[in-house]
Order: C-alpha cells, then sequence, then structure tokens
C-alpha cells in the first residue's frame, strides 16, 4: 500500500487497505504537531495574569478537555474513513458545506504563511546568535529555504512522512530538546529561587475559565484537519487515544515551558532570545524550528485534500504543492503578524462548527446527502455568534468553551428530537 495522493479521494471512505495508523502512529504525528514556538509563546500570555499554580492547572485542564476534543472527532474521522471536509458536509450538507470549507483553505494558507514566518524569524535570531550577521536579506533568504522544503514534503506522501520521519528520527529529537530546555529553565528558577517561582501569585487579569480557554485554543485549532490524519487509522479507538494522549502531553509540556521561560527571562528579553541565551539553548531551538516544519506541512496537506475536496480531478499532492507556493509568496510579501487577528477570526468559526459535526455524527450511523441541512447549519450559525458575544457578555467565560456548550448541546437535542443527520432540503441533493 502506498499514499500515492492520486488514487485517495477526499469525499469517499479509505479502503482498508489503506488504513495503516496504529496508536503510536497517531501519538506520535500529535505530540510532534502539538510541540512547537507559538505554542509556548502563547503559554507566555498566562503571566503574570495569573499565578504559577493556577496557570498550570489550567494548562492541565484546557490541554485534556481540547486534546479531548480533538481527539473525539479523530475518532469520528478514522470510523467513518472521511476527510474533515466531507464529515462537514455529512454535517451541513453537501452545498452548504462549501463555505466552511473554502474559509478552512484560507485559513489553512494563512496559518502556513505565519508558521513559515515564526520558523523565519526564528532561524534569522539564530543566524544572528552564530555569525552576528543582522542583514535584511537573511529572513528572506530563510523563507525560500524553508519554503523550498515545504514545496518537497508537499510532493511526497504524507503516511511516509509520519511513519518514517516524524515516528522514528523527529520525535525522538523533539523530545531530547524539550527535555533539555525544561531542566535548563528549572534550574534556572531554582538559581532564582524556585519556592518564590512556585509560590508567586498572579494580577488577577484573567480568571481560570478564560485561562483554560486560551490553553484549549491550540488543540482546538486543529479540529478542521485532525479527520485528514485519522481517517489512515486501523481503528477508531487507537485513533481517539493515540491523538488525545500525544497532543494533551505535548499542549501541556509547551504550555508549561513557555511559563517557566517568562518566569525566568531578563527584563526585556522575548522568549525566542531568552531559548537562545540558554545553555544548548541553539541547537534546543534549531530541533524546535525544524519540528515546526511539520506543523507547516499538516496546514498544507490538509488544505489540500479540502481543494480536492472541491476540485478532485486534481491530485491531492497536486494541490499541496499549489498551497505552498501560495504560502511561502505570502510569507515574503505579507506582514503576517499583523494578519494574525483575522486568521484567528477565520479560526473562530471552526470550533463551534465541530460542536455540530460531534453532536450530529458522534452516533453510528449512515447520515443522508442533501443539499442544505438547514437544522445543523443553523445551530452553526447559532454557535459562532455565541462564541464572538460571549467575551462581551461574560468575559470570564471566554469563547470556545461557550461555544461549544451550545453547539454540542442544541446540536444533541435536535438529533435527539427525530433529526437523523442532514434533514432534506427543498432544493434536493
Amino acid at each position: 500500500m502506498a499514499d500515492t495522493h492520486t488514487s485517495i479521494s477526499s469525499s469517499r471512505p479509505l479502503d482498508a487497505s489503506q488504513r495503516v495508523f496504529g496508536l503510536r502512529d497517531h501519538a506520535s504525528l500529535w505530540f510532534s504537531l502539538g510541540v512547537g514556538l507559538l505554542v509556548m509563546q502563547v503559554g507566555a500570555y498566562l503571566v503574570p495574569a495569573m499565578g504559577t499554580q493556577a496557570a498550570l492547572f489550567a494548562i492541565l485542564v484546557g490541554s485534556i478537555v481540547g486534546a479531548g476534543l480533538l481527539a473525539w472527532v479523530a475518532q469520528i474521522g478514522c470510523e467513518r474513513g472521511l476527510s474533515s471536509a466531507a464529515l462537514i458536509s455529512q454535517t451541513l450538507g453537501s452545498r452548504f458545506a462549501r463555505l466552511p470549507v473554502i474559509l478552512n483553505i484560507v485559513q489553512l494558507l494563512g496559518w502556513t504563511a505565519f508558521e513559515l514566518v515564526v520558523m523565519r524569524d526564528g532561524s534569522a535570531a539564530i543566524v544572528k546568535q552564530l555569525t552576528g550577521v543582522d542583514a535584511a536579506w537573511v529572513p528572506y533568504a530563510a523563507t525560500l529555504l524553508l519554503g523550498g522544503l515545504l514545496l518537497a514534503l508537499a510532493r511526497g506522501s504524507m503516511v511516509r512522512l509520519v511513519r518514517r520521519f516524524v515516528g522514528r528520527y523527529g520525535l525522538p529529537l523533539v523530545i531530547a530538546s524539550l527535555v533539555w530546555l525544561t531542566v535548563q529553565f528549572v534550574l534556572a528558577a531554582q538559581a532564582q529561587g524556585f519556592e518564590a517561582f512556585w509560590q508567586r501569585p498572579g494580577n488577577g487579569s484573567m480568571s481560570t475559565i478564560a485561562a483554560v480557554d486560551l490553553v484549549m485554543a491550540m488543540p482546538v485549532s486543529w479540529l478542521p484537519l485532525v479527520a485528514d490524519y485519522a481517517r489512515y487509522g486501523k481503528s477508531g479507538l487507537s485513533a481517539r487515544r493515540g491523538t488525545w494522549i500525544g497532543y494533551a502531553i505535548a499542549n501541556t509540556w509547551c504550555y508549561a515551558l513557555g511559563v517557566l521561560v517568562v518566569s525566568t527571562a531578563q527584563p526585556g528579553l522575548d522568549l525566542v532570545t531568552t531559548l537562545l541565551l540558554a545553555q544548548g539553548g541553539l541547537i534546543a531551538l534549531g530541533l524546535i524550528l525544524i519540528d515546526e516544519m511539520d506543523n507547516a506541512y499538516g496546514d498544507v496537506h490538509s488544505g489540500a485534500v479540502s481543494l480536492n475536496f472541491l476540485r478532485p480531478g486534481t491530485s491531492v499532492s497536486s494541490w499541496g504543492m499549489v498551497m505552498a507556493g501560495v504560502s511561502v509568496a505570502a510569507a515574503m510579501v505579507l506582514p503576517m503578524h499583523s494578519l494574525e487577528p483575522f486568521l484567528l477570526m477565520l479560526s473562530s468559526v471552526f470550533v463551534p462548527l465541530f460542536g455540530v459535526v460531534i453532536s450530529q455524527l458522534a452516533a453510528q450511523g449512515r447520515s443522508r446527502e442533501v443539499a442544505i441541512a438547514w437544522g445543523p447549519a443553523a445551530v452553526w450559525l447559532l454557535g459562532i455568534a455565541v462564541f464572538h458575544l460571549s467575551p462581551k457578555i461574560a468575559p470570564a467565560l471566554g469563547s470556545a468553551i461557550p461555544a461549544l456548550v451550545v453547539t454540542l448541546a442544541v446540536g444533541s437535542l435536535l438529533r435527539s428530537r427525530g433529526h437523523d443527520g442532514p434533514v432534506p432540503s427543498v432544493s434536493g441533493a
């Protein structure tokens, strides 16, 4: 069996011969995808808003709950053998589903470009640390080099990448780098007074629920992608367990490391510079930046699967190269850091969407293919409204948790009242 891309359709279930991922493959992939410099930077936002112990509690709860939701969708995708785009189609109807699928492609292009910028900035910092060169051409050269690697990966086999590179080589190296950095910054905390670090209070500007919401932001951001990988699993149970275990550990570790690093940093230094100044930090940061490439690849591959769903005449690998090329161009010319709020706004539509997907497809049974599933579509729109209104009405509750609770509850009620899958539309399929 080979993941040739050309023989795989995003619209139909995978054959049994194509399902090769076991628990270890799922866990390795999602641990690797859960590790990233961006995750550490977001973790740093928790302090000084919260005390150390409160921040670590929020990290643990948010990681377990967020990774659990990710694992739930992974199980659904694996058991049905369907891509994320196909799951959305079964939930909202084939015609209406095109809207979120297209939005997903746009956000994946943006996040791929953003990942390239994060890797570019980190690479430029390493070059400056090693050589003292701080020229304007360095970021552009780094972007082109990283983009070329991404294009090569997009052309290849996703299954081989996960099983041969991530599982065998990438995972041990990134774990070693995380262990090294953790030890270095624990020693730094001890040198500064570990008891003071552990007992440090927050300034009260962030509630525990809002912090949990922030921690959940990373795992739930992968909800529109997880089925594109889980569908290659041998069983739904191993897909759920592997995804949950792998991502929960990585998310907890990186968020906590972000808190530890920023708590021991010298005043005025950012997280990347602090990592570089640690003993062995240059090598460890380099390995983390290499691992960051699989996050960009994850976005590219899932975007290609969605494009193949919309235009099945072009193979996944060909669409992947298009995704990679456009993302590299965007990273070269667009102010991606300024566009981050726009990308976060786009991402907000997928948290309630997959609350609806879970409520409609978690139960076994075949959903009917229709043009527009009015009930689930209305629940999705309700969830988007809750996501954006909740911080204004009840800031302490955050956004993701209220939106997920509402869509799961209302969607489940809709299904229990006899709407087993999408309701046929008057216009026909």
